[in-house]
C-alpha cells in the first residue's frame, strides 16, 4: 500500500503536523507500507484564477499554471497512492491557506460542464477519479483544547467526501499541539 501525506503546514518539517505524521507513518512503515511526505511550503503552488481556461474546448482540464508550478506533480503523485492524509494545523477556525490553494486546484480536473449525481446522490459534475476521489484520511493539528476548534475543517472534509466520492477512512485530531 502506498500513503501520500499532504502537510500544510506553514512550518514545514518543523512543526506538529509533521510530527504527527512521522507517528502515523511509523505503523504504517511496520504494517509494510510505503509512505511519502510533499510538505506544501516548500513547492510553488499558484492559486487558483478562476479564469475558465480549463473548461474551454481548445485547453480542456489544462490549468494556466500547468508546467509552471509544483501542483501537477503532486497531483501525480496522489494518483498513484492508495491513501492521501490531509494534514494541516488550524488556523482561525480552517485548515492552512496553503491547503486551501492547493485543494482549489483541482477545480482544473474537473469538466465542470459535465454534470453527474454523486454516490451521495448529490449533484456535481466529473471529476478525476484517480486525484479526487481516493481514500483518505483528516489528521488535524490545534493548539485549543476545545471541540468546536477543527470543526470547519472536520465539516470541509465531510462536504469533500460526498461530492468527490472520496471514501474517508479515519480522522485524526491533535488538540493542546504545544501540551
Amino acid at each position: 500500500m502506498k500513503l501520500v501525506a499532504i502537510n500544510a503546514s506553514y512550518r514545514g518539517d518543523k512543526g506538529y503536523t509533521r510530527f504527527l505524521i512521522d507517528r502515523f507513518f511509523q505503523g504504517a512503515t511496520k504494517a509494510g507500507a510505503e509512505c511519502e511526505v510533499i510538505t506544501l511550503v516548500k513547492l510553488k503552488i499558484n492559486r487558483c484564477l478562476s479564469c475558465g481556461r480549463c473548461h474551454t474546448k481548445q485547453h480542456p482540464l489544462q490549468c494556466v499554471y500547468d508546467g509552471k508550478d509544483d501542483v501537477r506533480a503532486v497531483f501525480k503523485k496522489m494518483a498513484e497512492a492508495d491513501l492521501i492524509i490531509y494534514a494541516t494545523p488550524v488556523y482561525v477556525f480552517g485548515m492552512s491557506g496553503l491547503l486551501r490553494i492547493f485543494l482549489e486546484r483541482m477545480y482544473a480536473t474537473g469538466d465542470v460542464l459535465n454534470l453527474k449525481l454523486s454516490k451521495s446522490g448529490l449533484m456535481f459534475h466529473y471529476v478525476d477519479q484517480n486525484i479526487c476521489s481516493k481514500p483518505f484520511v483528516v489528521l488535524v493539528c490545534c493548539d485549543s483544547l476545545e471541540a468546536r476548534t477543527p470543526k470547519n475543517v472536520l465539516s470541509y472534509f465531510d462536504t469533500f467526501s460526498r461530492f468527490m466520492d472520496a471514501p474517508q477512512v479515519g480522522v485524526l485530531v491533535r488538540k493542546g499541539g504545544r501540551l
